[in-house]
């Protein structure tokens, strides 16, 4: 496997967030490789369509998507709620070059419709969140993302919460995934990636059925965490010390290493 390969496979995989970080870290490992940063360009450009990526428009507070469903290709992309299409720099990370874009779609008023329900959603139901909605499959279909990131490095954990789906107007099928994935890396690397795949045969109303599902989803892991506290991990805790009774921690200054604690004789 070539170095190009190998660092591809740690860009696609960076944690939310972290991508400048695995960016930097890959140049300081490979010093004689100069150009190695810009032979990565389709690995970091894959991982912020499949990661939904959120990127601000000059001029404006508000943030806008990169994903396959508005790619134009050659890194420029569109936002269907403002008709603005704008250039992508995947390293930088910056929009630049944008112009007026009109939505060419037989479903534009359903399109700017669902965009402003799950715009509602996102607004209720998660702190910061980034949707759009776009035609898709040769307009026959109509794509709705929400991805709600939340970063803390300065408390050692990054999170970005992330949805898909493809609503048909003419059969109201309803087909996607919700995506978790969760850094916590404070004196050790602990990563937390699920899935749970959506299927709905008859969404009479897309965004609210969206919203019971993301609800439903959000529940089941609340839960699961709670099983695994409760369960798994309480199981790898020692319940008492070697010597089976609890410390009297009030007379811990009191003890005798070896003696008190351990059971052994004082000499």
């Amino acid at each position: 496997m070539s170095s190009t390969q190998i660092a591809s496979s740690f860009v696609e995989d960076a944690p939310p967030g972290e991508l400048s970080n695995v960016i930097t870290d890959i140049k300081a490992l490979t010093p004689s490789e100069s150009n190695l940063v810009s032979q990565l360009s389709p690995a970091i450009t894959k991982y912020h369509e499949t990661q939904f990526s959120t990127v601000k428009l000059p001029g404006s507070s508000s943030s806008v998507l990169v994903s396959p469903y508005n790619s134009l290709g050659n890194n420029r992309y569109y936002d269907s709620a403002s008709n603005t299409a704008f250039d992508f720099d995947p390293v930088e990370q910056k929009a630049t070059n944008a112009q007026s874009h009109s939505l060419d779609s037989q479903n534009a008023d359903q399109i700017q419709k669902l965009y402003k329900g799950l715009r509602a959603h996102a607004d209720e139901h998660y702190p910061a969140a980034t949707v759009g909605v776009f035609p898709a499959e040769s307009d026959s279909k109509i794509a709705l993302v929400l991805v709600s990131n939340k970063y803390s490095p300065n408390n050692f954990w990054n999170g970005r919460w992330r949805a898909h789906y493809l609503f048909s107007p003419t059969s109201s099928s309803l087909s996607g995934a919700i995506n978790i994935d969760v850094h916590y890396f404070e004196d050790g690397n602990v990563r937390l990636q699920t899935s749970k795949p959506i299927s709905i045969s008859n969404a009479s109303d897309a965004v609210r059925d969206i919203a019971k599902a993301e609800k439903t989803y959000q529940t089941e892991v609340n839960q699961a965490f709670t099983k695994l506290n409760e369960g798994a991990f309480k199981g790898l805790r020692r319940q008492l010390p070697v010597t089976r009774q609890k410390v009297e921690w009030e007379k811990i200054s009191g003890y005798r290493l070896g003696q008190d604690i351990g059971g052994g004789r004082s000499r």
